[in-house]
């Protein structure tokens, strides 16, 4: 499998983990606020990667970027507490096509700060992309509630921590920055649990677990995605949350999407299609190229 192929691969993987991610925490809502929720999700999730701490010798935990570090975490505070807040408040393939401006921002950032270049058909699919979302959340036409406002507030810290994370992956390990993050996250959230602490039961720790356990597979695969590929090609297959909120939604919370949301997933899909027929022809020409020089 070949490096973008490999990508495209740790960036659908994230996106479906990072769902059922959303979707246990979204149950563990149901009985504990967003930073106790935040607190034991990170907590579960450090004791999942310490195996991989200690057989290191705390190696990973070498770098050269322990400011950027601390500075992302600290901008994934909010992101985090937003995004976690609002899944609380609205059905999780709302939060979804909301969370569908991240690529834009993203791409934004990274032709500005990261000098990568925006090639025609990513920007197409991306284009396809805001389309759909804008049918999906119709702005001006329904009322902007409280929880599509905090989603996009969390779009925006996200855009920025995903633009950092490229830019650190040039000298980090995907597990390293995971390791800073949950080691940060833990401290910037206990200290918020003195305040707004809720003791949670059995079954709220299981959804908090396997919230942990999903949500470091999403963070590794990304991670390493990053480090593969430029972000811009990355962030069009962020459009395929939609379908694993639509089906999680329904089959867990018997949320119904309306004909706005299918109709706006059948465009964001389109954009897909589009972007992975690209990178696959693309791929052909090059090795075509390749067998004419050798030939």
């Amino acid at each position: 499998m070949n490096k973008n192929n490999y990508a495209i691969f740790l960036i659908i993987i994230s996106v479906f983990f990072a769902h059922i991610m959303i979707a246990s925490t979204k149950l563990a809502q149901f009985e504990v606020n967003v930073i106790t929720a935040a607190l034991f999700r990170f907590v579960f999730g450090l004791m999942i990667i310490s195996p991989i701490i200690i057989k290191s010798e705390f190696s990973i935990f070498k770098t050269k970027n322990l400011k950027f570090h601390f500075v992302r975490s600290s901008l994934n505070l909010p992101a985090m507490l937003l995004g976690f807040g609002s899944i609380s408040l609205i059905p999780i393939e709302k939060f979804t096509a909301i969370q569908f401006i991240v690529p834009f921002i993203v791409t934004i950032l990274a032709v500005m700060f990261l000098g990568e270049r925006i090639y025609i058909y990513r920007t197409l699919a991306l284009i396809l992309g805001f389309v759909g979302m804008l049918v999906i959340i119709r702005p001006g036409i329904i009322d902007i509630s409280l929880g599509v406002s905090m989603a996009l507030g969390s779009s925006f810290f996200w855009a920025i921590v995903i633009v950092m994370t490229k830019k650190m992956s040039a000298d980090d390990s995907a597990i390293t920055i995971l390791a800073y993050q949950y080691v940060f996250m833990i401290i910037f959230t206990s200290i918020l649990t003195i305040f707004f602490w809720q003791t949670p039961s059995i079954k709220t720790l299981g959804f908090l677990l396997l919230a942990a356990f999903t949500g470091t597979i999403f963070h590794l695969c990304i991670n390493h995605a990053y480090k593969l590929v430029d972000v811009t090609m990355t962030q069009p297959y962020s459009f395929l949350g939609l379908i694993f909120s639509s089906i999680l939604g329904y089959y867990i919370f018997n949320d119904i999407p309306d004909l706005y949301t299918w109709f706006g997933a059948f465009i964001i899909f389109v954009g897909v299609l589009i972007i992975t027929y690209r990178e696959m022809k693309l791929k052909k020409e090059i090795v075509s190229k390749d067998l004419n020089i050798n030939s």
